[in-house]
């Protein structure tokens, strides 16, 4: 059954640090090294944590917005820019977290194909994928809470083995600080922020949390474990790797793992790719939740339904991808409208917030 807004069928604060680190930590941590280490080099540490800090600082504006509004943005829309305007850009939205979604599923198949099983059925798999992804969502907003939950527990052991590249590094690679411009640090940020993009999936269940207020400071560790995981990998990269190779390696985290030795496993880069599953489900599953609920709010309608044509799309959009130059044509448009959408309509949405709160406080104490 999907749930109702009700008190019974909401979380608690604390909830909203895994939802959030669940929802950040994705596929991008496969390969984010390349991208931008290809502007600032051995400096690309620093870049993770400005990019962290950009990112804590839209949250923060999100919860100026929400807690003002005590509603999730497509109200919060209607009531500033009125029942159609409101509903249409509330649609972007929708299309947005639904690129979420697309890209994790249509990214992970792809690495599956190259690193495990090079003749393995896409129709199959994702069919497959979408059905635990149906049986999740349908369970409601706390059942994906819970996913959550273990998607960022039980895989958490993935991050040890990152150790065992440590014994081989040179960390004298991070030398010398600051041997890159501003211009190409700037550039190097804008492409790590799609590395935590997800995160936005708070405007639509804000009303879900209980006491969402104090939710804010959970939201913030959430956003800072992230950081720290981008932050542990790049400089065991940076050690591991020299610029050049790195500038070859399409998924340099994987690569890492073709370091380590046990005495049971050969190749843990299978174990890895498999249990990472669990670190996209969620991903995937609360970008759907997001979607759905977002439709069923605008047009009215059943959230059975909705989910149904929306996991309908993921699929026939996923299968219909095709070829690296494609998944890497998506990526760049999800991550455009997710930029565009998350630093600079939010805060633009955020002022006028407050500046027709403020005329409206005016006009009522005219009125007095």
């Amino acid at each position: 059954m999907f749930d109702l807004e009700t008190k019974e069928l909401q979380i608690s604060p604390f909830l909203v640090f895994f939802i959030i680190n669940a929802v950040q930590v994705g596929i991008g941590v496969l390969g984010f090294q390349r991208v931008i280490m290809k502007s600032a080099g051995n400096d690309s540490w620093m870049v993770v944590l400005a990019a962290g800090m950009m990112v804590s600082f839209i949250i923060w504006l999100m919860y100026l917005l929400l807690n003002r509004h005590q509603k999730d943005i497509v109200q919060i829309q209607k009531d500033i820019f009125g029942k159609w305007v409101g509903s249409f850009i509330s649609l972007i939205w929708i299309i947005y977290w639904l690129l979420i979604g697309i890209v994790t599923l249509r990214n992970y198949i792809e690495i599956v194909e190259v690193w495990m099983f090079p003749t393995i059925n896409i129709y199959m798999f994702s069919l497959i994928f979408i059905i635990l992804v149906y049986y999740c969502v349908s369970g409601g907003f706390r059942v994906v809470t819970g996913l959550s939950f273990l998607g960022v527990c039980i895989p958490f052991y993935l991050f040890f083995t990152f150790l065992f590249p440590i014994e081989f590094a040179h960390f004298r690679n991070l030398l010398p600080i600051w041997n890159h411009s501003i211009k190409d640090i700037t550039f190097s940020i804008k492409d790590m922020i799609i590395g935590y993009l997800g995160f936005s999936t708070l405007l639509m269940y804000y009303p879900y949390i209980k006491h969402p207020k104090k939710s804010q400071k959970w939201a913030h560790l959430g956003n800072l474990l992230t950081m720290v995981i981008y932050l542990f990998i790049l400089i065991i990269t940076i050690g591991f790797f020299s610029e050049k190779q790195v500038s070859r390696q399409i998924w340099a985290t994987l690569s890492l793992w073709k370091i380590v030795e046990m005495p049971f496993v050969e190749r843990f880069e299978y174990i890895g790719i498999t249990s990472w599953a669990l670190i996209i489900l969620p991903n995937i599953c609360l970008s759907v939740w997001a979607s759905t609920k977002g439709i069923q709010k605008i047009f009215n309608l059943k959230p059975k339904r909705v989910v149904i044509v929306i996991l309908s799309i993921l699929f026939c959009v996923t299968v219909a991808v095709q070829g690296r130059e494609d998944i890497a044509l998506l990526s760049k448009t999800m991550s455009l409208i997710g930029l565009c959408l998350g630093f600079i309509y939010v805060p633009l949405l955020t002022l006028i917030s407050f500046l027709l709160s403020k005329m409206r406080r005016g006009k009522f104490e005219k009125g007095t």
